[in-house]
């Protein structure tokens, strides 16, 4: 299970994620990635109580780090040791900026 949350200030949103996102979950946070990105210059994901991502989680972060390519910036901030060291192994710690 996966809970998401969500602010937005004057261009900046953030989404915390507390839970599992895979594949059953990973669709609900695309559908916001997808919904909420219009005018966004920073994206932040707060991860500090993600406690696991699959592929298809990696595959929706991809997704939101193509998009803000292009308008602004986009952080995963405080990812646990678990998801931290899937970000290695994948290689998306060299892709995506991580704090």
């Amino acid at each position: 299970m996966l809970n998401i949350s969500k602010t937005q200030n004057d261009g900046v949103l953030t989404i915390e994620l507390e839970g599992r996102l895979d594949t059953t979950s990973a669709p609900d946070l695309e559908a916001v990635v997808k919904s909420d990105l219009d005018g966004v210059k920073e994206l932040i994901f707060e991860v500090r109580k993600l406690e696991y991502i699959s592929s298809a989680g990696l595959r929706t972060f991809l997704s939101a780090q193509k998009i803000m390519n292009r308008q602004g910036n986009m952080t995963v901030m405080h990812p646990s040791e678990e998801v931290q060291e899937i970000f290695d192994v994948t290689g998306f710690s060299d892709i995506l900026n991580i704090q």
